[in-house]
């Protein structure tokens, strides 16, 4: 597995290996980690690219840590506003 890739494994224990497109922190939650990734190999109905996120939260003991689901509306709607915003960044760019 490559440095930018991490496994989830969903409610029915299958594993997904995924490239993570890009994390931030953010404290307007309390003091968090985000990671947003994308499924490899898989795509929606429409054939375009899925993408997902969730918090993470470091293990200090470990070189790891542990994913957490995001709680609130709230809380995904900053999300999508980071993602949002890093799209519109890459847009401009290319």
């Amino acid at each position: 597995m490559e440095e930018n890739q991490i496994t989830i494994v969903d409610e029915k224990g299958n594993e997904h290996l995924c490239e993570i497109i890009f994390t931030f922190d953010a404290e307007k939650f309390g003091k968090k980690s985000y990671v947003v990734f994308s499924p490899i190999g898989e795509v929606d109905e429409d054939g375009e690219q899925i993408y997902d996120a969730m918090a993470f939260e470091q293990n200090e003991e470990e070189s790891g840590g542990t994913l957490l689901p995001i709680e609130s509306e709230e809380e995904w709607e900053m999300v999508q506003e980071m993602f949002n915003t890093l799209a519109e960044e890459e847009e401009g760019e290319a």
